[in-house]
């Protein structure tokens, strides 16, 4: 699937189901890059990656040749936007998305003149995402994160925003900006999925997609049938600590017995 096809299916609203990664190790994202999952999501905000590992992930998810790559920027600001894009990523999210001011600015800085103001450099993504301008333009996903206060009250705005592809559900951040003490607060689930559910149909109104950062791969589902189209799962680094667990676990429990 090219990234072209790749946007075309998100934009669609085609369900989707990818994978996080948090960890600067490319022969592992190679390998769960072949595992089957449309898209993997490389996390330069929170993930352990600087540039050499954000580039280093987008050459071991193309030499897989299944998933397409998209990054999870630092902050909504052009250069950054663009190194990610030229990098090879097929889309950005972006985070903090408080206004729809926020979300053109992010539309903006992926588009090339004259419809936005992406510097022309694809040091990589010439390759596999255009190489022509209008082409780039074209193949290349922009989806803002809605996980704040600021981001909840305007996201009917933010989901109308010409050329936003879709909107993110962090559902940490998203706890807390409903009052939340500490992310999966129970005190607050009620108006934690009010807020879900407000998401969910602002997209649906918009004809733009929507994703859910879910915990485990069981949680995909009643998230996709809940009105989501797109789905990530946990990250590599919590997988491997749960792995590693589980093995000494059954380890140490054959000793006992």
């Amino acid at each position: 699937m090219s990234a072209a096809e790749f946007a075309r299916k998100l934009r669609a609203r085609d369900k989707l189901v990818g994978y996080w990664i948090a960890l600067d190790a490319p022969a592992a994202t190679e390998r769960i890059a072949r595992v089957g999952y449309d898209y993997l999501v490389v996390d330069v905000q929170h993930g352990l990656i600087g540039y050499s590992g954000m580039l280093n992930a987008m050459l071991a998810i193309d030499a897989a040749g299944g998933a397409k790559g998209l990054v999870r920027v630092g902050r909504n600001e052009p250069a950054e936007i663009g190194r990610a894009l030229d990098a090879g990523a097929a889309g950005v999210i972006v985070p903090l998305v408080d206004t729809p001011e926020d979300a053109a600015a992010a539309v903006e800085a992926t588009r090339y003149p004259p419809r936005g103001r992406r510097s022309y450099g694809p040091m990589r993504s010439g390759l596999r995402v255009g190489p022509r301008p209008a082409e780039a333009d074209e193949s290349t996903l922009v989806i803002a994160m809605i996980e704040t206060p600021q981001g909840l009250a305007n996201v009917r705005e933010i989901c109308a925003t010409d050329g936003l592809d879709g909107v993110y559900v962090g559902p940490a951040d998203l706890c807390l900006a409903v009052g939340g003490s500490h992310p999966g607060d129970p005190e607050v689930a009620e108006e934690f999925e009010a807020a879900v559910e407000q998401v969910q149909r602002a997209a649906a109104e918009a004809g733009i997609a929507a994703g859910f950062h879910v915990s485990d791969g069981s949680a995909a589902g009643p998230r996709l049938a809940q009105g989501y189209t797109f789905a990530s799962v946990s990250c590599d680094l919590v997988h491997l600590e749960a792995a590693a667990a589980g093995h000494l676990s059954a380890a140490t429990g054959s000793l006992s017995g």
